[in-house]
């Protein structure tokens, strides 16, 4: 149950990454994360911190709830989906 977690997490900022143009580095330089983290987040394989959903939810100019919500959403549509 927790991978579903990490992977909705990764999927969703993967998505808003490319939407945004942005590199994993530039997105870890402006979320003062290492490049490798992003990473990781991004294949589902660790899960973030509380302050590191902010840290990142502020570089990619959304606030942490907006980026939780679009997490929550893509773990429903996805689960219905599996259903």
């Amino acid at each position: 149950m927790d991978e579903d977690f990490a992977a909705a997490f990764g999927a969703v900022l993967r998505s808003i990454r490319t939407d945004r143009g942005l590199s994993q580095e530039e997105l870890a330089f402006k979320a003062d994360i290492h490049r490798n983290y992003v990473g990781l987040l991004e294949r589902g394989v660790r899960q973030p911190s509380l302050a590191t959903i902010f840290y990142i939810a502020d570089a990619l100019n959304l606030t942490a709830s907006d980026l939780v919500a679009k997490v929550e959403m893509y773990r429903k549509q996805n689960l219905s989906q599996s259903r």
